[in-house]
Order: structure tokens, then sequence, then C-alpha cells
């Protein structure tokens, strides 16, 4: 099949789920289609069970589409860089040693709990799966989805500090998650000796190389944006940063997503006030919270379809349940040091522990990176495994995180 076709297919399905929910269903927009796309595949697996043969043809389009590089070469930088458009850059100062912490010795401190726990489990199991895939498992699970964190948050009522730790953190920690995974994924593999040398000038072309390719994309594109007033130009600039600037970033090795973070940080904030004008703003945020919108809808709907793709058994489903409890104390336990520590120099909401244990949503980044381990008798486990936490995240977590921070921080 085509890519225009299976394009084609996607986006009515998006837009069908999409009125569905908004018609009758009334859920958040991405937990909705993301519902109606899970319920349609399990109902093609039932058809299956009968001998009507859909789940196979269904499992053949899904297969040509690779979510891997949509979501990490494609929809990412366009979906971060819409998300920090809205961040006050201020607020996000006065946050930053929480945001810091918790986006670098959280998400490691993660990996290795998490993965040293899920080896335990699948040992008890009697399911076969190294040490070092286990920790791959940890590294994928460890950040928090910035794609599900705001697409939930916009709508959950939270304090501007609160929402500011919570959407900070996700915006900056799937960096170092990726960086984790990438140094894990390259001794699973076992093409060469990993030395801590490398580890850090990884860490220095992906995270820090992003962060200043991004401010230097947004300096650019700040001042072309200050020298015209003609919002179909400006917005034209924003679009070719992003789509642009995300394949400079792949091209010279760094981090595309910290790159279109600290750009769209650059345009929401001195862009915005200093060299657009009022129609420009409101046309350019027309523009990308509908760009957004698009995506979401349509990446939450491909999470819903790759449930035909996974092999699921007895034990696989079992292992990814119990799984879920695990994840969720490990971010509780993750959260609970930076800031406990922090607390001896500064206030905190009540409760803030809890909620931000509970806002840390998994999402596509954690399947995309699960999608793109290399084949291996473990494989399939840790999809399973990974497929049930966001799963649950996302219904669970992200129909609940509002009644949590009205319960804890009213």
């Amino acid at each position: 099949m085509d890519l225009y076709t299976i394009f084609a297919i996607l986006i009515t399905l998006t837009a069908v789920f999409s009125y569905i929910n908004y018609r009758y269903i009334h859920l958040p927009t991405t937990i909705g289609v993301m519902l109606i796309s899970l319920l349609m595949s399990l109902g093609l697996i039932g058809l299956g069970w009968l001998g009507l043969g859909i789940e196979g043809e269904a499992a053949e389009l899904l297969k040509g589409i690779d979510f891997n590089k949509i979501l990490l070469q494609g929809m990412l930088g366009i979906l971060l860089f819409a998300g920090a458009l809205h961040i006050n850059i201020n607020d996000l100062a006065q946050q930053k040693w929480v945001i810091l912490s918790l986006a670098t010795v959280g998400v490691i401190a993660s990996t290795f709990m998490v993965g040293g726990l899920t080896w335990l489990l699948l040992n008890l199991l009697e399911i076969q799966a190294p040490l070092i895939y286990c920790l791959l498992f940890g590294a994928l699970i460890s950040p928090t989805d910035p794609i599900a964190v705001i697409g939930i948050m916009k709508g959950a009522g939270t304090s501007k500090s609160l929402q500011t730790k919570i959407v900070g953190e996700s915006l900056f920690n799937d960096g170092i998650g990726v960086v984790v995974f990438i140094v894990l994924l390259g001794i699973a593999t076992g093409g060469h000796e990993i030395t801590v040398g490398e580890v850090g000038l990884l860490f220095a072309e992906e995270a820090i190389g992003g962060a200043i390719l991004g401010l230097l994309l947004g300096m650019v594109s700040y001042w072309m944006l200050k020298s015209v007033d003609n919002y179909q130009v400006e917005i034209l600039i924003t679009l070719a940063l992003v789509v642009g600037g995300y394949a400079l970033a792949g091209a010279l090795h760094t981090s595309g997503a910290i790159a279109m973070v600290v750009a769209g940080l650059l345009i929401g904030n001195h862009g915005r006030s200093l060299a657009m004008s009022e129609k420009t703003r409101e046309h350019l945020d027309t523009f990308w919270e509908l760009i957004d919108e698009i995506l979401n809808g349509l990446l939450f709907v491909l999470i819903g379809l790759e449930v035909l793709v996974l092999t699921f058994t007895a034990d696989y489903l079992l292992a990814g349940l119990i799984m879920i409890p695990l994840v969720i104390l490990v971010r509780f336990v993750t959260v609970s040091i930076p800031v406990t520590l922090l607390r001896f120099r500064r206030t905190f909401t009540p409760h803030v522990v809890k909620i931000m244990t509970w806002s840390g949503l998994r999402g596509g980044i954690s399947v995309a990176l699960a999608l793109s381990i290399p084949s291996h008798p473990a494989r399939d486990v840790l999809l399973v495994i990974t497929y049930t936490i966001v799963v649950f995240s996302i219904v669970v977590q992200g129909l609940t995180v509002g009644r949590v921070i009205k319960r804890f921080a009213p």
C-alpha cells in the first residue's frame, strides 16, 4: 500500500474517531480517540478469531508504518515546538533546579531502578530477558512524555508553578532519556565497548548541541520575524524553523527535540512580544494549536492501533500489569528525593510529590523507542509491557489527574 493511501486512512480514522468522541463520549480528545482506536483494534482481533481475516489486513497496514520514524523523526519536533510556544520562560527559570534534577538525575536513577525490577520480575515469571535489555526498557519508560503531558494538562486546572514544573520537566527529560537509551542500545547490540568519555561526548552532542542549535535557529527566525509584518510569511518562517531545524539537528547528530523546545521558548516569549503584531500572534496561535490537535489525534489513533502488531501472551500481559504499580512507585521515589532536598532552599505546592508522580504520563515516545529495539527474544515482552503501561498511563492517569490535582492542590 502506498504512503498516500496509508496517510489518507489514518487521517480519516482520526477525523471519524474525533467526531464520535466529541459527539457521544465527551472525553479529552487524545484519550477519546485512543480508546476508540484501541476498541476498534480489539474488535478486529475478535473478528479474526471468528475467521473473518480482517485483523490480518489491518496488521499488514500497520506494518507498513514505521511508528518510530513517524514520531521521532517527523511529529516530535512539531509537537514539542507547539507545546513550548506557550510556556513562559520566566516561570520556567524559577523552576529550573526542580526541572533540571528531575530531567537528569531522576531519569537516570529511574532507568536503573525500573530496569532492575523488570529483570527480577521476568526471572520470577521464567521469561528470559538479559539485564541490559531490562535497563533498555527502564530508559524508554522513565521519561514522561511531553506530548501526552501537555495534551492532558491543558484542562487539569493546575497552578502556574505546578504546571510549569510538570510540563517543563516533560519537555526536557525525553532528550536525556533518548541519550541514555542510545547508550544502552549500543551496549546491548554489542557493536563496541562504550566508554565514559563516549557517553559524555554523546550527551554533549545531543543535549548541549541541541540547545545551542535551537538557540541559534530561534535567533535567526526572531530576526526574520521582526523584519516583516505579514502573518502568512511569519507563520511560514516558524514552520520552516521547525521542519528544517529538526532535519538539520538530525544531520548534525544533535537532539532535535531539545532544539525545538529551546527555539519554541524563544519564539513564544521574545518573538511573540517583540517581533509580532497582535494580528500575527492570533493567527500564529490558531495555526499551531490546529497543527498540534491534528497531529496529537493522529498519534493517539496510531497508539491504539499498535495493539494489532504486538504479541500478547498471558505471561507477557501479567508482567505488564505488575510493572504498572512498580513504575509508578519508582516515579514517586525519583520525584521525592530531589524535591525533599530542594525543600531546604524553597517552598513547594502542598502534596507536590503525589501530584507530579500521578501526572508523570507515558505515551508515544516510549512506544516508539520500544519499537526501535532490534530483533531479540526479549523484544516482544518489553513491547507488551511498554504498551500496557502507556495505555494505563494515558487512560487511567490521564482521566484522573485533574481530580488528583483538585484534591491535593485546591
